[in-house]
């Protein structure tokens, strides 16, 4: 008779717990050892990578951008009335003086008005003089008439001083002498009458004289404008250069304000450079500048700042101060490099591929034998066009990994081939 014994099956379950717990436990371990484990380093081919040298010394900062050559000096020549185009006498890249004709233009009505404005203003001078003429014989009219006056007061005066001292013998009656002192004094009244007449006649002539002259000057303007307009239909350089463009056809209909011709001065230029928007902070006016024409490198200094950003750059307007090299011409594509600082006895090396001014970052710094790098925290510092200042992290003599490294972004080492 077999007897169960509960105690040996119970046994073998806790044995059976105690190797699945263990396992368990086991199985854990491997896992978090495997975790901490880091990934095998990538093999990259040394000659795909940019790598520079940490160095000591002087770092000249820099920004960089491309930009044009444009003449100083440029004139626009826009037609004064609507007209059509005759003949075009000079093409551009000729040199032109001052007095040269571009083009020649008519409009029959231009100067239709200039005879009409002319007619009206000789008619206007006549007038003026017509009436001049008429105010100054009132005014002798009246200086005649004051010259009687003055006669009778000066006769009546004689009467009445000669009666005085016969009146004062008693010859004649004293009352006779009243009589010729009374009517001396109203003579006199008379006079003065005549007098004050004269003076505010005078007035009235400068006054209505000045209207007239006023209509005369601005007829006169009229005329002065219809000339001009009638001698801008021979289209004059007005500045001696290089004619650079005509942007019209002979037998074209042109409105007022229409551009006909562009003279500048080939000989005077300037670069205007785009800065992009993130490198302006340190540019000031006066700094030095280099122009490359790629014919030459021309010396040069910051003139203007444009206020406004256009397309992500800010425009720098550069004076140029050295000679021109052969070939340099307006319009001409050119690369410009302004100086902001130097910087003494600083850590600098190439610029990184994603390195930004004043940010750290983690680069790849080869060991010595250079068969692998490792990544490691650095701080930047200032930058210029393609070095930039290491402020901490790297030491002189420091071989680092400049290119892009993201497709690595996972892995801390790389093994150099």
């Amino acid at each position: 008779m077999d007897i169960k014994r509960e105690d040996l099956k119970q046994k073998k379950r806790r044995r059976q717990i105690g190797f699945g717990l263990f396992g368990a436990l086991a199985l854990a371990a491997v896992i978090m050892l495997v975790a901490r484990l880091e990934p095998a380093a990538p093999s990259v081919e040394r000659a795909s990578l940019w790598i520079d040298t940490v160095k000591r010394g002087e770092l000249l900062r820099e920004v960089r951008g491309p930009g044009t050559l444009v003449p100083t000096e440029i004139r626009w020549i826009s037609a004064e009335t609507s007209a059509n185009v005759e003949r075009i006498l000079v093409r551009p890249g000729a040199r032109v003086e001052a007095d040269t004709v571009i083009l020649e233009l008519s409009n029959p009505e231009v100067i239709e008005q200039q005879l009409a404005a002319d007619a009206a203003l000789t008619a206007a001078k006549a007038d003026l003089e017509a009436k001049r003429m008429s105010l100054e014989s009132q005014l002798l009219d009246q200086k005649a008439n004051l010259a009687s006056v003055e006669a009778d007061y000066e006769s009546a005066r004689l009467q009445m001083d000669a009666e005085k001292e016969l009146a004062d013998k008693g010859i004649i009656p004293r009352i006779q002498y009243r009589r010729s002192e009374l009517a001396a004094n109203q003579k006199k009244v008379r006079l003065d009458i005549e007098q004050e007449r004269i003076q505010k006649f005078r007035s009235t002539i400068d006054s209505q004289l000045a209207a007239d002259r006023a209509r005369v000057d601005q007829l006169a303007g009229t005329a002065a404008l219809r000339r001009r307009q009638v001698e801008a239909l021979a289209v004059k350089a007005g500045i001696s250069g290089v004619l650079q463009q005509v942007p019209v056809e002979e037998g074209q209909q042109i409105a007022p304000g229409s551009q006909l011709a562009r003279v500048a001065k080939p000989d005077q230029l300037r670069a205007e450079l785009r800065i992009p928007e993130t490198q302006m902070k340190d540019v000031v006016i006066g700094q030095a500048a280099r122009i490359d024409t790629r014919n030459g490198v021309v010396e040069g200094r910051v003139q203007r700042i444009d206020p406004a950003v256009v397309n992500g750059a800010v425009q720098v307007d550069v004076e140029l101060t050295g000679d021109l090299p052969a070939g340099a011409r307006p319009d001409l594509s050119v690369d410009g490099t302004i100086e902001l600082e130097k910087l003494e006895d600083v850590l600098y090396v190439g610029r990184p591929a994603f390195g930004q001014p004043d940010s750290e970052v983690r680069l790849f710094l080869l060991d010595e034998s250079g068969s692998s790098a490792r990544r490691v925290p650095v701080q930047l510092g200032r930058a210029s066009v393609s070095l930039i200042e290491i402020r901490r992290g790297l030491k002189p003599g420091d071989r680092i990994v400049l290119s892009d490294t993201s497709q690595w972004d996972r892995y801390d080492r790389l093994r150099l081939d």
